[in-house]
């Protein structure tokens, strides 16, 4: 039991040490990435959207062929 707490605490100093090592950005830095992300989610969303409708015409396509 007291190697588990030797443990933890040793990983909780260690885990503070790192945290003041970590550059954080600033607002300006944190908008623009947002800005970037935002936009790549939605130009992600357009190309799925467009193959999944693109798809879906091709399959009713091949089932109206076969179907008569």
């Amino acid at each position: 039991m007291a190697g588990i707490l030797k443990r933890t605490q040793t990983f909780v100093e260690e885990v503070q040490v790192e945290m003041r090592r970590v550059t954080w950005p600033d607002r300006e830095q944190l908008r623009n990435a947002t800005v970037v992300i935002v936009i790549f989610v939605l130009i992600l969303a357009f190309i799925i959207g467009a193959m999944d409708a693109v798809f879906s015409w091709l399959v009713r396509t091949i089932v109206d062929v076969f179907s008569g």
